[in-house]
Formats: C-alpha cells, structure tokens, sequence
C-alpha cells in the first residue's frame, strides 16, 4: 500500500521538444495530481529514482474551451512539475519505473 501511495503522486512524463531539451540542464518535466505540493513531490521522486532533488517549479495549467470542427469542447487543466536534478545526475524515461 505505501508503494501504490508514493507512485500515485506521478501521473506520466511531458516529453516534448521543449523538455527534452531541458533535459541538458538536469530538469525533467512530470504531470502531477492537482492536489500535489512541493514537498510530497520531492519525497517521492527521491525515493522512486534514487536521486537527489535541489529544486522543483509548478506550473496550474488551467482548463480552457477550445473550437474543435465548429463546436466547443473543454480542455481540462492540469498541474506539471519541473524538476531539477543534483549536477550529473539524471532520470531515463524510455525504461519506465
């Protein structure tokens, strides 16, 4: 049950041109839950990957309507988390956890 609780507060990776090259500079780039805070997040990413976190930013994407063929569809919000590694260390996404 603890392990389920600490997988929980990682929803999946955001891999795209922008994080990917962020990547350089020791940051990987997560979707989290809304009701995650700095704090939980560092604990469970540690735990998790076995690194050590010196930083973490959190970005509320809010929810928005969108035109899609001529009618409006809502867009849900979500919550990303950028997160940066100690110097030399990173996390492989492609092996999953």
């Amino acid at each position: 049950m603890n392990k389920l609780h600490i997988y929980d507060k990682i929803i999946s990776p955001i891999v795209t041109e922008k994080s990917t090259s962020m990547s350089e500079y020791n940051k990987i780039v997560f979707k989290v839950p809304l009701s995650s805070n700095k704090k939980v997040l560092k604990k469970n990413i540690e735990k998790i990957f076995k690194v050590n976190v010196t930083k973490i930013n959190i970005i509320n994407k809010k929810s928005r309507l969108k035109l899609t063929r001529g009618r409006k569809v809502k867009v849900s919000g979500y919550k990303k988390a950028i997160i940066t590694l100690k110097k030399g260390q990173s996390i492989d996404l492609t092996t999953g956890i």
